[in-house]
């Protein structure tokens, strides 16, 4: 690792948001981190280190050594509902030096609800997965999955309001459009811009949605769609 200032950033985000897509993309520059969900220990021991730590303070030199960079920039990914695992345990932001935030949401939050349903009956979460078991339209899974996102985005959207942090935030369908502009975003807050950057070099997983997903879609909003009704949480 160089003797550069350490730094980083977390992507703060919800399921189904093509974040394993993003965390590639950023990945695959060299530069600017190796962002994973490295407080999810469980996830970690089943993609690709049997012996991650389980402890907290063990997750945080995860992320300060597998995480970084040689150029000393660090990343991670965190999903709201992880952040309660950690919660009252470590003082997070304070332990990862000069951490800046990015905010990855997606704009169709239906497809992002379908997308997750899907995930949760089949256990594929990424295309290089195998898929156990075929999925089924379950109305009430993808309103409970959606009512999930929006609680989820309602919380990253309360912690940023609250601590006046002011997150990069990025659209996961305009980073699909333009992989290049999202991660010369990304290099302009860790101060690499403007640099050529190379991306999509290492990404390996791919949009799993398919015409089911759009037939779903319109099948979920004829039954849950009446603009008559505005439904409580």
């Amino acid at each position: 690792m160089s003797s550069a200032k350490l730094r980083g950033f977390a992507i703060c985000t919800s399921p189904r948001t093509g974040s394993n897509f993003v965390c590639q993309l950023i990945s695959s520059t060299g530069v600017l981190g190796k962002p994973l969900e490295y407080f999810n220990w469980r996830g970690r021991r089943h993609f690709e280190n049997a012996g991650y730590p389980d402890h907290v303070a063990g997750q945080i030199n995860e992320i300060l050594s597998t995480g970084c960079t040689d150029n000393s920039i660090y990343a991670l990914k965190l999903f709201a509902h992880q952040h309660d695992w950690i919660s009252g345990e470590i003082a997070w932001t304070k332990v990862l030096p000069n951490l800046s935030f990015v905010y990855l949401t997606r704009n169709d939050l239906v497809a992002q609800a379908i997308s997750w349903a899907i995930a949760l009956q089949t256990g594929q979460f990424r295309a290089t997965q195998t898929a156990h078991g075929e999925p089924v339209f379950d109305a009430i899974l993808i309103n409970q999955q959606l009512r999930q996102i929006i609680i989820e985005n309602a919380r990253w959207t309360f912690y940023f309001a609250r601590t006046g942090i002011a997150p990069l935030h990025l659209i996961y369908e305009d980073v699909l459009a333009d992989p290049e502009g999202a991660v010369e975003k990304i290099a302009a807050l860790m101060g690499l811009s403007p640099t050529p950057i190379p991306v999509v070099k290492a990404v390996n997983v791919s949009v799993q949605r398919t015409m089911m997903n759009e037939a779903w879609a319109t099948r979920f909003r004829g039954e849950y769609g009446d603009p008559d009704v505005l439904l409580q949480f």
